[in-house]
């Protein structure tokens, strides 16, 4: 138990970068932390870290103790924590990271009802639009949406992600509204840049159950889909977007559908989540939390007009 706990301190020490952030998060002294991560080094006969005048990196032994210590930590810390639950306890620390604006828009107001319903549960939250490897940053969670890689983690889809293509009446006035997929490569686009590069190829249905492609182009763009809605409503352009993130601007009239006879097709909000022989209780508490929120007809989509 020594060992799998002075593995544990060492994970804290590579998520937190030093051993004295690491020390005050266990309620140690950074005397107690170095010696104990001292008699892991000597019991394992490898150098684990090295310094740099910023911070702690862990070797090439640390990165493999730490790929295959963590699960060994968080196997244990789920066993412990599936007995206490046996006592009606869901306890720890649950890292998540989620999509800035979903992150923002629809979890966030969340946050306070879990934590009131579940109050020995601490939430550490990183909100990013990059795709992080859930493993080697010790997420426990991660909200995605679209289609997912194959990968060697698990996924739970707790809603799904209805997209559509919008533009301000102002545009719409001054351009006129295209009538068939094939009229918008005349129109100004707001196209998303990114890790899948630029995203100017368009699919829609052509109603029949098959697809039609249009390549787009536009005068603006953007890595970040609130820029993208914003230059929407300010009438720069036909954008595509989920219904979540343009939800109260459609209730509102500042956007309005384009094409929604020539619908997107959907794609999922998952829960993904590490490949684990035991979830931690305080994990499945929080994935089980959000499908009863999002369940059915999500929060987003209700109140939309027929076409929205």
């Amino acid at each position: 138990m020594d060992r799998l706990d002075d593995i544990a301190l060492f994970l804290r020490v590579l998520d937190l970068g030093s051993i004295s952030a690491a020390a005050r998060s266990l309620d140690l002294s950074v005397a107690v932390a170095s010696q104990r991560l001292k008699r892991l080094e000597r019991e394992l006969g490898v150098r684990l870290l090295h310094r740099t005048t910023r911070r702690l990196h862990a070797t090439p032994e640390g990165m493999a103790l730490a790929e295959q210590g963590r699960a060994l930590v968080e196997d244990l810390e789920a066993l412990t924590g599936s007995l206490r639950q046996a006592g009606g306890e869901i306890a720890g620390t649950l890292r998540m990271t989620a999509s800035a604006s979903f992150g923002r828009q629809h979890l966030s107001p969340l946050l306070p009802e879990f934590m009131a319903l579940h109050p020995r549960v601490v939430l550490s939250i990183n909100l990013t639009d990059q795709m992080l490897d859930l493993v080697s940053a010790g997420f426990d969670l991660a909200i995605r949406i679209g289609a997912l890689d194959d990968s060697n983690l698990v996924a739970r889809k707790i809603a799904p992600n209805r997209r559509l293509l919008c533009a301000s009446p102002d545009y719409l006035r001054r351009h006129g509204a295209p009538r068939t997929p094939q009229e918008l490569a005349a129109h100004d686009c707001l196209l998303l840049v990114g890790s899948q590069g630029r995203q100017d190829q368009w699919r829609l249905g052509d109603g029949a159950g098959g697809e039609v492609a249009v390549r787009v182009r536009g005068r603006f763009e953007s890595n970040f889909g609130e820029l993208l809605r914003d230059a929407a409503v300010a009438g720069l352009g036909i954008a595509q977007h989920s219904t979540w993130h343009v939800c109260e601007d459609l209730r509102a009239g500042r956007l309005l559908p384009v094409l929604p006879e020539y619908p997107l097709a959907d794609t999922g909000i998952h829960a993904v989540m590490p490949q684990r022989r035991l979830v931690p209780p305080r994990v499945r508490a929080f994935v089980e939390f959000l499908e009863a929120r999002f369940g059915g007809t999500p929060p987003w989509e209700r109140g939309l007009r027929p076409g929205h």
